[in-house]
């Protein structure tokens, strides 16, 4: 079977079947730095049994324990954690994947620890119980998102008889309580379930390794021919999920956020049917398309409507949903049957229209340039998406999937368009306005809700009264590129070069000598000292930013499409134009953005939807899960220049489009612009974009900038903790409803060096498993259990964060300090080759080379941010890596991470939810502790490190 493959993909593929009928593809990429393989199953949470909701989730988790062949409990996770690798994996309706990714020199093991998976796994009565917990606190973690509720719901809403309308996650109660009231036995349930649908003839596998392909070939067969091959056929689910009962209906639902959306449901035939014809991804395109004329550009004019989503999901072999999502404004809320009949309105223009060749063609060339120059990513995603291909399309196709449609079918087309009836339409509303008002709600969730039936003579009539607005096609697409060759380069680099300074402006320039693409990368960091003086600053200037995003929307959409991507976002000292993409056309994009910012006046009518869409992000943050409120103020504490949400929220009622026009011309009236350029353009065309940058900001007749002074170049710092002390900082959840605590345990160490850094890194690799098998796996403290290294500008540290619903953060606190103890025996006694092996982990993932242009721009912008210039900081943390000893390592953890170590700093970060909230008055401050009452006081009593930026020498 030829594959079709990118143009510029130099990777070989091979397509084997094993004796056992298990399909594979084999991807050989001898470039690569890391290996990875993907398994995709044919089976999924429609299998699970009746009364047992969440089998099909509950066995992926329990395969990674243990089997037969490697018996030690989470030893394939440590495996893999260890030689600098990550595993995960996910169930969904009809297939269950598992991925992995390693350092090659560790891939056949890994490989084999894999496989047991599939042959002989151990499903221990112990480790059971465990994860049934882990399942729950799972759920937990889930039963406040809107999402998640929001898609429960779409399902609770469907044939009670139809898989669909199954609870696929699983939680305590059906897997433990129901099971057991009933007799049941849940781990001899999952056993007979691993038995009935693992089968290797329902199994799909990518190999992406960096060997060549016979190779890899005689690897797959010696670790996956033993998967048994039981023949089960692969098991189907006819019928639609919805009959006319659960259509034509209107559903209002009260989210748990702030806000109002309407989101338009229709079962059609699923895509991959027709996958070359592309029906669903023309409609996709047309009917969320957002230039003008389009159904967005008028909701978004009439003030109505912030994003519009459009595609195809829950796809499944029998069926597919189509789906149109739209953020309404409150004043869209209001107007729910205008919005709607503009929907239809726009549908029915399609239909009139007809299928329109240039724009399929115009749709084709799009997607055959975004196939042949796409950028190469990560080989455990790469990996992943076709093992999910495979299960889905024949083999020539498993790498474009659906991505290439090529043949123009205008019957099919029109039978696309004819399935996006008003009877055939299922409307989810939410609003929290719906609260009280409602009288049903969803049994696994407990979502509010209410169902009204919708007459086809209904929107009709909400069509007749919309209002009469110019909705008319898009036109041709000018952004798409037609010059993709590559530019030549004089002198090669591998890192960054300062190619000009003023005092205006400081250019960075790296040229792309890795990837071989028609790409560009381009960063404009506006440095603005008057935008980050006050809370009330900081909103004005994302308000700001966001204006101009929504000014460029219509016009740049098209770039886009078209693979131009742009985005314009406040930053602490001001904010960042970020452009990427083809530079055939980039540089005309980033002239119209540009344009935008220097001609900038505020409209009233969009400033008050930017200002009320802001206000409702800052009231939702309350919703956020606690180890993210965790993590917040963590950098609250440690930053100097952030602002509190709360300060913002506050202010941003009184706020008024005057303010802005006030505000923006002094925004800008002081201005330094760092600025990255990279990928395939020479020195002078790079020279040329900030030469025309200083001149419309700083020296032509309509210049609206000034040069900063000295004193005014700003930077962020970081609050230094002072040795031997343990600072602690509590604070209630702020959602009463989420039964979640967190906690943030960090520990600072020191400032950037790379010796310190590659002692760190080290540990942090050495303790990461045993703290996720320890924390989470035994002790099942919480679903979300991280141990991570930090860098905040510069500043180095350790944190832990965990989130957990069944113990309270300084309980939790108290468990990191006894899984400190327990690392510290095992950290002295490991073995050389154990340290040599991490030691070499560690080396390789530094090496691990830039997938793409944009990857390798943001790793060296960071540097560019923080102010460390170290560009060849991988190189530089290499070689202090091989001269590491295990006894500094030992000596780096005595010093600074120990539990009593003479120059440990610590701040733990507690968030406690209201069923722990009594834990506030018992949970004991240690001899060295020191609780922080006030943030802005405690900040104000500290001393700061340095900054690495400085000011701009000149």
């Amino acid at each position: 079977v030829e594959i079709i493959k990118p143009q510029n993909d130099r990777r070989n593929y091979r397509r084997i079947l094993l004796p056992n009928q298990l399909q594979v593809l084999l991807i050989s990429d001898p470039e690569t730095d890391k290996c990875a393989a993907s398994m995709n199953v044919r089976v999924g949470y429609f299998n699970d049994p009746e009364g047992l909701e969440g089998l099909a989730h509950f066995l992926e988790h329990m395969l990674f324990y243990a089997s037969e062949k490697y018996p030690l409990e989470d030893s394939y996770s440590r495996y893999i954690s260890e030689h600098g690798g990550t595993t995960n994996a996910f169930t969904s309706s009809e297939k269950t994947n598992y991925h992995f990714d390693v350092n090659p020199d560790c891939f056949e093991e890994a490989l084999d620890r894999f496989a047991q998976f599939f042959i002989k796994p151990l499903m221990s009565a112990d480790a059971t119980t465990r994860e049934i917990k882990a399942v729950e606190s799972e759920n937990q973690m889930n039963l406040l998102s809107d999402a998640w509720r929001m898609n429960q719901l779409q399902k609770h809403l469907s044939l009670e008889n139809h898989p669909y309308h199954k609870f696929g996650s699983g939680n305590w109660e059906t897997l433990e309580v129901r099971p057991k009231m009933k007799g049941l036995d849940t781990r001899q349930e999952l056993l007979r379930f691993y038995h009935e649908h693992y089968s290797a003839n329902l199994m799909h596998l990518v190999v992406y390794g960096k060997d060549g392909l016979d190779e890899i070939e005689r690897l797959v067969k010696c670790k996956f021919q033993d998967i048994p091959n039981k023949d089960r056929n692969c098991t189907r689910f006819p019928g639609q999920p919805c009959d006319s009962r659960n259509l034509s209906i209107l559903v209002k639902v009260v989210p748990i956020e702030q806000g109002h959306k309407l989101t338009f449901i229709w079962p059609i035939t699923p895509g991959f049917r027709n996958y070359k014809e592309g029906p669903t991804s023309y409609l996709s395109h047309l009917i969320g398309h957002e230039g003008e004329g389009s159904l967005f550009y008028i909701l978004k004019k009439l003030g109505w409507a912030t994003s519009l989503l459009v595609g195809e999901s829950e796809s499944s072999y029998e069926f597919s949903f189509f789906k149109v999502v739209i953020v309404l404004t409150d004043a869209g809320h209001d107007h729910f049957q205008d919005t709607a009949a503009l929907l239809f309105k726009y549908i029915h223009l399609l239909q009139l229209s007809g299928p329109s060749g240039w724009i399929h063609d115009e749709l084709v060339a799009i997607c055959q340039t975004s196939f042949h120059y796409q950028d190469k990513i990560r080989p455990i995603d790469y990996a992943r998406n076709v093992a999910i291909n495979m299960q889905f399309y024949p083999p020539n196709d498993w790498l474009a999937g659906s991505s290439l449609p090529s043949k123009f079918n205008a019957e099919k087309l029109e039978f696309a368009l004819k399935e996006l009836s008003p009877e055939n339409v299922r409307i989810f509303w939410e609003s929290t306005k719906f609260e009280g008002l409602t009288d049903l709600k969803e049994p696994w969730y407990g979502t509010a809700y209410s169902v009204e039936r919708i007459a086809e003579s209904t929107i009709e009539k909400w069509i007749e009264r919309a209002p009469n607005e110019d909705l008319h096609l898009p036109v041709p697409n000018v952004f798409i590129p037609t010059d993709l060759s590559l530019k030549s380069v004089p002198n090669p680099v591998k890192f960054p070069t300062l190619l000009r300074k003023s005092a205006y402006s400081r250019l960075w320039y790296k040229p792309d000598t890795a990837f071989s693409s028609p790409k560009e990368y381009v960063m404009i960091d506006f440095n603005c000292p008057h935008s980050g003086i006050s809370p009330e600053s900081v909103v004005l200037t994302e308000i700001f930013t966001r204006l101009v995003m929504d000014y460029l929307n219509e016009y740049a959409y098209y770039a886009e499409v078209a693979g131009l991507h742009y985005s314009v976002k406040n930053t602490h000292f001001g904010f960042q134009v970020t452009v990427v993409g083809y530079s055939h056309k980039l540089k005309i994009l980033l002239d119209k953005v540009i344009k935008t910012v220097t001609s900038f006046e505020v409209k009233h009518e969009r400033f008050v939807v930017i200002q009320e869409q802001v206000l409702k992000e800052y009231q939702n943050v309350k919703f956020q899960q606690p180890y993210q409120q965790a993590m917040y103020c963590c950098s609250l504490i440690l930053q100097t220049q952030i602002w509190p949400w709360s300060d913002k929220l506050e202010l941003l009622p009184y706020l008024e489009a005057e303010s802005l026009i006030r505000f923006y011309p002094l925004m800008l009236s002081r201005a330094f612009l760092e600025c990255y350029v990279a990928g395939n353009m020479n020195p002078n065309e790079a020279e040329s974009i900030v030469l025309h940058l200083e001149e419309v900001f700083f020296k032509g007749p309509s210049s609206i900038s000034q040069a900063l002074f000295a004193s005014q170049h700003m930077t962020n710092r970081i609050i230094k903790l002072e040795s031997g002390l343990s600072y602690i900082y509590n604070h209630d959840g702020l959602n009463p409803s989420d039964k979640n605590s967190a906690l943030v345990h960090y520990i600072q160490v020191y400032q950037d060096d790379f010796k310190l850094n590659a002692k760190l890194q080290l540990f942090a690799l050495a303790a990461k498993q045993s703290a996720f098998h320890q924390l989470r796996s035994v002790e099942q403290l919480g679903y979300i259990t991280v141990l991570m290294h930090r860098n905040d500008c510069g500043i180095r540290g350790l944190q832990f964060i965990i989130q957990s619903n069944v113990k309270g953060p300084g309980k939790i606190d108290q468990r990191i300090e006894s899984f400190l103890k327990m690392f510290e025996t095992q950290l002295y006694e490991m073995s050389i080759d154990d340290f040599k092996s991490n030691v070499a982990a560690v080396i390789e993932m530094k090496l691990e080379k830039h997938k793409n242009l944009r990857e390798e721009s943001r790793f060296f912008w960071n540097e560019i941010a923080d102010g460390t210039l170290k560009f060849d900081r991988r190189e530089r943390e290499v070689e202090a890596l091989k001269d590491l000893s295990q006894k500094e390592l030992i000596d780096f953890f005595d010093k600074y991470i120990k539990v009593g170590a003479p120059f440990k700093k610590s701040l733990s970060v507690r968030i406690y939810a209201s069923a722990h909230s009594s834990d506030l008055q018992t949970d004991v401050v240690e001899e060295n502790g020191v609780r922080i009452e006030d943030i802005f006081s405690f900040k104000r009593s500290r001393p700061l490190y340095g900054s690495f930026k400085g000011h701009v020498k000149l």
